[in-house]
């Protein structure tokens, strides 16, 4: 990931995409970097994630990372970002304000459905491109993207407004989002579960990432439970074959003295764990050998009683152990 500056997040519902997405602008943050991570949905995850009050649409300093490193965070309002736009590029001033009390941006977007995406990745283009003084603002971005299945609708559609605008500040800024999200310096990395539901969703999503010429940059397998039994007894195990008497003798023999029924209940667990790892290691093998090796895998615990700050730097140190980080450059290349 060293050379990327533009982290997409994405995945299926229910993956916690949002959760990685923080711990990943946490972990390149490390070392006095600077990151900013971008949410584009409107649901102010990152706020419920953090632990804070709704996010304006401002960068505002929401963590600290080992190191003396900074996370910013930003929630990208549409009809903000219209306003934004109308002002950077035809000086409507207070004409962008009346704007928004005509209701001429809703009637903008509606419109031209494609000007919402073109508007959201454009102030991600903003955000990373940033320079002051001479020096990036910002070492890395993570977007916490829409779910794959609309994900490349999402980050693609500036092609099609590239198309239908042929000249001016549209077109401009339009071609210059493709060519960020189209350039090494972008990877977009999937969230998956080890379930056949997300697993499939995932592959189809590397394949459509492909076909559009977007770079998938790492599998982030999330909430990856420990495996308690030896691999040689998960598929026994996992047929039913459990002998009750062994696992009775073998607790008598460390002093604990249980009565059948308990006895009984851990047999059962034991089954249900190994058929629950068992079913893992397929959908495991799955991904695998569809992503190949091309394919970066990194891997996530699952977490007990919820997500809070503590947790998402437990996570963010997770990362870091598995070689996430970015190369320290401020300096613009030439």
């Amino acid at each position: 990931m060293s050379d990327v500056r533009l982290h997409v997040v994405s995945g299926k519902g229910g993956t916690g995409k949002t959760t990685v997405a923080a711990a990943l602008a946490l972990a390149l943050a490390e070392g006095g970097r600077r990151t900013l991570l971008i949410e584009v949905e409107g649901r102010q995850g990152i706020a419920q994630v953090f632990d804070t009050p709704p996010l304006p649409y401002e960068e505002r300093k929401i963590a600290v990372a080992p190191g003396g490193g900074e996370v910013r965070a930003l929630a990208v309002d549409v009809e903000a970002a219209l306003l934004e736009y109308f002002e950077m590029f035809y000086r409507l001033g207070v004409a962008g304000r009346t704007l928004r009390r005509m209701g001429a941006i809703e009637f903008a977007t509606t419109l031209a459905p494609g000007l919402r995406d073109v508007l959201l990745t454009g102030k991600v283009k903003e955000c990373v491109s940033r320079v002051r003084d001479g020096k990036r603002v910002y070492d890395a971005v993570v977007l916490d993207a829409p779910p794959t299945g609309r994900l490349v609708n999402f980050l693609d559609v500036t092609k099609a407004m590239a198309d239908l605008a042929k000249a001016g500040p549209i077109h401009k800024q339009a071609e210059g989002v493709v060519r960020l999200l189209h350039s090494p310096q972008t990877a977009v990395h999937l969230v998956t579960l080890l379930e056949e539901l997300p697993v499939t969703e995932t592959m189809e999503a590397a394949d459509e990432l492909a076909a559009a010429d977007l770079r998938t940059g790492a599998v982030i397998v999330n909430k990856v439970r420990e495996q308690w039994l030896p691999d040689r007894s998960v598929a026994p195990a996992a047929d039913g074959r459990v002998d009750a008497a062994r696992v009775r003798n073998g607790l008598a023999a460390a002093g604990l003295d249980l009565p059948p029924e308990v006895v009984d209940g851990l047999v059962a667990e034991t089954v249900e764990h190994a058929v629950r790892v068992a079913a893992e290691s397929s959908a495991a093998a799955r991904l695998d050998a569809a992503t190949g090796p091309g394919l970066g895998r990194l891997e996530l615990p699952q977490v007990l009683g919820g997500i809070d700050l503590g947790t998402l730097y437990e996570l963010a140190d997770t990362l870091t152990e598995q070689g996430v980080g970015v190369r320290h450059t401020d300096e613009v290349p030439a």
